[in-house]
């Protein structure tokens, strides 16, 4: 008997694959697209004055001095002849240039070191716990808003070299009187108190605030441990202060870099004194544009001390960024050490 076998029957490919269903688009009403593009040009539209301002009166002015620095410009005709850097060649060859920067760090150093070791007491003694201290801590900003010729012409006639109030003082206490007026260190001294009369409220508001950032923990942790006021403010708040002590030390800088107004009133003539005793860089620059009435060499001394400031900024940002990347990786390191424990 013969059995018929049944093949299995085979299946066609299928060529044709079930398509699938179109996508509905989405058709944005102009509301909704007004809505999108609001969020994303209305940030740039709120900061865009501040950047319009700043390419008008801080970029244009920049590049305008840049372009005259390289010529000899004749400011009646509004006009100039191209000569290079032959104005900054000049600059650098003229003694007086070095001897007004050797002024300007004089100062610098004479006004900057005492300011900031008294912000820093100022600070701690109005991040205690005293009476008054709204009082205390808008005291301290009074003489930053009082104006820079005031200021000056107050401390150059207390420091007068006859009829000076300071001069008067010593007198009578049988000490000799100091030449304010004549000798280089003491014309320095006193122009660096100006400076920190003015100055020391302001850097004491920005280390007190930094302060008041610092958590209360800390301190009470060292109270229970023993440890006293000052040993707090060694262990606890001048580690915690680095990066503001950084900004306050940079910005003194750049502020001791620009002074003016006080070596400008500290004498009748605003020549920098008669042997240029107290004679800064700005003064000098003043001296040249407006004194000579060249202000081809007065533009191009303006960019030395325009690149003088950048590479202490870009100092400032490299300790910066160091000093930030040490404290993450140390408490990088203690909080792995806590997870082990």
């Amino acid at each position: 008997m013969t059995s018929t076998q049944t093949r299995p029957t085979e299946s066609a490919p299928q060529t044709d694959q079930a398509e699938p269903p179109a996508r509905r688009v989405r058709v944005l009403s102009f509301r909704q697209n007004l809505s999108r593009w609001d969020l994303k040009v209305s940030p740039y539209l709120y900061i865009s004055p501040f950047f319009i301002m700043f390419a008008i009166v801080g970029l244009f002015p920049i590049a305008y001095t840049a372009v005259i620095s390289l010529m000899d410009w004749d400011l009646v005709r509004n006009s100039g002849e191209f000569i290079g850097f032959d104005q900054y060649a000049w600059i650098l060859q003229n003694p007086q240039f070095w001897t007004a920067l050797r002024n300007t760090f004089s100062i610098f150093l004479l006004s900057s070191v005492p300011q900031l070791i008294v912000a820093i007491f100022i600070a701690a003694m109005l991040d205690r716990n005293i009476r008054a201290r709204t009082f205390w801590r808008m005291s301290v900003l009074v003489p930053f808003v009082m104006a820079p010729v005031a200021v000056a012409l107050i401390f150059s006639n207390m420091f007068g070299d006859v009829h000076g109030l300071v001069n008067g003082i010593l007198t009578d206490l049988g000490l000799p009187a100091v030449p304010w007026h004549k000798d280089p260190f003491w014309s320095h001294v006193a122009i660096a108190t100006m400076v920190n009369f003015r100055w020391t409220g302001y850097n004491t508001l920005i280390l007190l605030a930094a302060m008041q950032a610092i958590p209360r923990d800390y301190y009470e942790a060292a109270t229970v441990d023993g440890a006293g006021a000052f040993r707090q403010f060694l262990s606890i708040t001048l580690p915690s202060l680095k990066a503001t002590l950084i900004f306050v030390i940079i910005t003194s800088t750049i502020g001791g870099l620009q002074i003016f107004d006080e070596p400008r009133m500290f004498d009748n003539t605003g020549e920098g004194g008669p042997a240029q005793q107290w004679l800064t860089i700005t003064l000098f620059l003043y001296n040249i544009g407006w004194g000579e009435w060249n202000f081809g060499r007065a533009a191009a001394l303006a960019w030395i001390l325009f690149l003088i400031i950048l590479v202490i900024g870009l100092i400032n940002l490299a300790v910066t960024r160091s000093l930030v990347r040490d404290e993450g990786a140390r408490n990088g390191r203690r909080k792995k050490k806590g997870v082990r424990a």
